[in-house]
């Protein structure tokens, strides 16, 4: 009498499957890193959000360490990350700088007329290219970004508790520089 084998090869695959999926949902994809780290930000030129002027990677150039937020209305992370924005953008001397992605315009402003707006600018990147030039892996991210050059790159939203752990050390070393 033969036995068959080939019965179990389905049960195999699902086993397979749910240890694949197991481990890749523990993974913390806030710890990747970027690429970016230590060079230059891409150069971009988008239009603003909130006005008619153009907002470009001449912005984030200067002495000053300046926070980048990538983000779209269309995000719940970025609803939840909202409010430790606008406790940032409440901070002395901290500017933070927001990019609209792939995004409504008129969800967008109403995002930030419900919300409230912690950035300085926001530009608008419709097409995606310039999170893609970034190496955006998906929104929420952010960036610290001084003299022009990207020091830190955080995945994922931002909590409040977070801004006093990972945020404030880097701003406060790189502005004593």
């Amino acid at each position: 009498m033969k036995y068959n084998y080939f019965k179990f090869i389905p049960l195999i695959f699902i086993i397979g499957f749910g240890i694949f999926f197991y481990f890749s949902l523990s993974n913390d994809t806030s710890k990747l890193s970027s690429p970016l780290i230590g060079k230059k930000l891409p150069s971009f030129t988008v239009p603003e959000l909130l006005s008619n002027g153009e907002f470009m990677d001449k912005d984030l150039g200067g002495a000053i360490p300046v926070i980048l937020n990538v983000w779209a209305s269309w995000c719940i992370p970025c609803r939840v990350e909202h409010p430790a924005l606008m406790t940032l953008a409440n901070m002395d001397e901290i500017d933070v700088y927001g990019l609209n992605y792939k995004d409504d315009e008129e969800e967008a402003k109403k995002f930030i007329d419900e919300l409230g707006n912690p950035f300085k600018k926001i530009g608008i990147d419709r097409s995606g290219r310039t999170g893609i030039d970034l190496g955006v892996y998906g929104i929420p991210e952010t960036f610290i970004i001084k003299d022009g050059h990207v020091l830190y790159k955080h995945i994922g939203p931002i909590h409040v508790n977070e801004i006093e752990e990972k945020i404030l050390p880097i701003l406060n070393k790189e502005r004593k520089q």
